[in-house]
């Protein structure tokens, strides 16, 4: 990494990105590290508040999709790096609005990708940070990166798509592209509208924790330093033109976790844990779990260092710290 000099993040203020730009902004002050972000609902420059003022980081706010931005961004600056973090996430709006999420999700990886290629400064790395989600749903099936892409929702069906276009870059052009497909990422600063934020929420304001429908749904949770971690690993020793997935061995129900939480936040005796659960209408597609294989990831010498206990500990601490982060936002 040593001939790295400009790295760009599109998504920085976002929960994911921000963590990755401020660990860049701080272990490497001989880069220039670029953020690109829209500043949706879901994002905050307060999330970056500690690092604004470093003399190796820019902020930039506008939108990956605006073509004439971007391309100035490459015309301008010497891009050596990109991290494409920057999406529309949050599966139950994709329902209602899946245009807007394949504008954003793939239309606007089309324009980062076409900037880049066209680009007079040779790129050294393209990092896509798609989701486990395009794998769709699995009851017994773990998969791997060869595994099929079946999306079941619009947002991990234009997540599929950008990695699409991500791959025909690489095929086509050879723009040195690496696509990660990680399990639930989570920790401090994540937007509330996600399932350990939005519980933490409501438990800290004395309501039941919103369960959708019956069937026993279950997750996989990566906490974000974990998730960082894996980029720059990829940065580093990731093979151009491949897929990685980031996967955890922590698998809770979505039923054992709001509980857990229950008896972090509220203290509520096991006798009482069910009282603090409320089942509401599921979603049109239900997605039951997305069990994944890390092990070509795990052979470059990546391993999950933060274990649940600890990471939901850190996670509780921060919102129990920050009950007013999120208050100002729609």
């Amino acid at each position: 990494m040593d001939s790295i000099r400009t790295v760009l993040v599109t998504g920085g203020c976002g929960f994911i990105g921000s963590h990755l730009v401020r660990y860049l902004v701080q272990s490497y002050p001989e880069w220039k590290i670029y953020n690109l972000d829209n500043l949706d609902y879901c994002c905050s420059p307060r999330c970056l508040e500690s690092i604004k003022n470093s003399a190796n980081y820019t902020f930039i706010k506008g939108d990956i999709s605006n073509s004439q931005l971007v391309n100035q961004i490459f015309d301008t600056e010497n891009v050596d790096v990109i991290f494409h973090l920057a999406a529309k996430t949050h599966v139950d709006s994709s329902f209602q609005t899946p245009a807007i999420f394949q504008h954003v999700n793939t239309h606007g990886t089309r324009v980062l990708l076409s900037a880049a290629s066209q680009a007079r400064h040779k790129l050294q790395r393209f990092i896509y940070v798609s989701t486990d989600e395009v794998y769709g749903s699995s009851v017994d099936e773990v998969f791997d990166e060869s595994s099929p892409m079946r999306p079941s929702n619009p947002y991990s069906a234009s997540k599929a798509a950008a990695e699409l276009l991500v791959r025909l870059y690489w095929e086509n052009y050879k723009l040195p592209v690496i696509i990660t497909r990680s399990n639930n990422i989570y920790g401090p600063q994540q937007y509330i509208e996600k399932v350990i934020p939005k519980f933490l929420t409501l438990l800290q304001m004395g309501k039941k924790c919103t369960i959708h429908g019956t069937l026993p749904k279950s997750r996989h949770f990566l906490f974000v330093d974990d998730a960082v971690n894996a980029f720059l690993m990829l940065l580093e020793k990731g093979i151009v033109g491949e897929v990685y997935n980031i996967g955890s061995n922590c698998e809770i129900t979505i039923v054992q976790l709001a509980k857990e939480l229950a008896k972090m936040v509220q203290n509520v005796p096991d006798a009482e844990l069910n009282n603090w659960l409320e089942v509401v209408p599921d979603r049109p597609e239900v997605d039951i779990r997305y069990p994944i294989k890390c092990e070509k990831l795990q052979q470059l010498g990546w391993k999950a260092q933060v274990p649940w206990p600890d990471g939901i500990k850190r996670t509780v601490q921060w919102y129990q710290d920050h009950p007013d982060f999120w208050s100002d936002t729609p």
